[in-house]
Formats: structure tokens, sequence, C-alpha cells
């Protein structure tokens, strides 16, 4: 056996159809297009949406709902995570750095603390934002809260 006298399996391989090659490929003439019609002419393609001339629903359908311009998203972490990550790394301060290494939060994003959970360590935290319940937490264990 070698390279040469390989070959693929019987009738797997199939030959492809070869469409517009005249009358006795018995695919000439509309070259399986039908007759006629914008389907059958070069160049033709359908606009996105198109519902044959009814109005599609993209247009049917009304007008609704506001993006705030101006919002401002947060990652959220809760108290009971920085009291596990702390845990974890023994951890006195907690920086925005320490969120992204354990994969809490992306290095792009805004950090909020949410007061979710339980806290019974002192740490100082930094973070963007911190809810009232999750600032009052931290700073009652004798922490601190430092907003950048």
């Amino acid at each position: 056996m070698d390279l040469s006298s390989l070959k693929p399996a019987a009738g797997s391989v199939k030959t492809r159809k070869r469409i517009g090659r005249g009358p006795g490929s018995g695919l000439g003439g509309t070259s399986t297009r039908g007759h006629k019609g914008a389907k059958s002419r070069s160049g033709y393609s359908k606009k996105i949406g198109f519902e044959g001339g009814q109005m599609p629903i993209q247009r049917r359908l009304p007008k609704f709902g506001f993006k705030n311009i101006n919002r401002v998203e947060y990652a959220p972490v809760n108290l009971s995570t920085l009291q596990s990550l702390a845990e974890a790394k023994s951890l006195t301060r907690i920086a925005k750095a320490d969120l992204i290494e354990a994969g809490l939060v992306g290095k792009n994003d805004l950090v909020k603390i949410l007061g979710n959970g339980t806290l019974s360590l002192k740490l100082e935290v930094e973070a963007n934002a911190f809810s009232k319940s999750a600032e009052a937490a931290i700073i009652a264990q004798g922490g601190s809260a430092v907003k950048l």
C-alpha cells in the first residue's frame, strides 16, 4: 500500500452538479432556477426582512422602550463573596485588583458592593460604589469602605 493507491470508500464521494453547461447535460436552459422572476436573475439577493411585498414584521410592530445613554452599569459583589475571598486568601484589604484576580469582575467593570450575606471580618474594601447596607455592615465590623 502506498499514497498513490488510496481511494475513498465506495459511494462516499459524489460528483458536483455542473449547471448551465448546455442542454446535453440535462441541467442547461434555466439552470435549475425555474422560469422568469427576480430569483431567476443574476445579482438577486433578497433584502433582510423582506416578506414578498407584505409589510414586514419590523414595520408592522410599534416602537417601544427607552435606552438611557447615561446609565452606569456596575458589576455586583456581595458581602458573602468578600467574606469567602478574605478567608480563602487571608486578606484584610480587598482592592479591585483582588476581585479581578479572583475572576469576580472584569478589568473594565465598575464594582458595586451589595449587602447580601454577613461579614465577620474587619476589612478595608475599595470599590466604585457601595449600597447603604453594605457600607453599614463593613463599618460595623470596624472596617472601611473606600470609594474609588
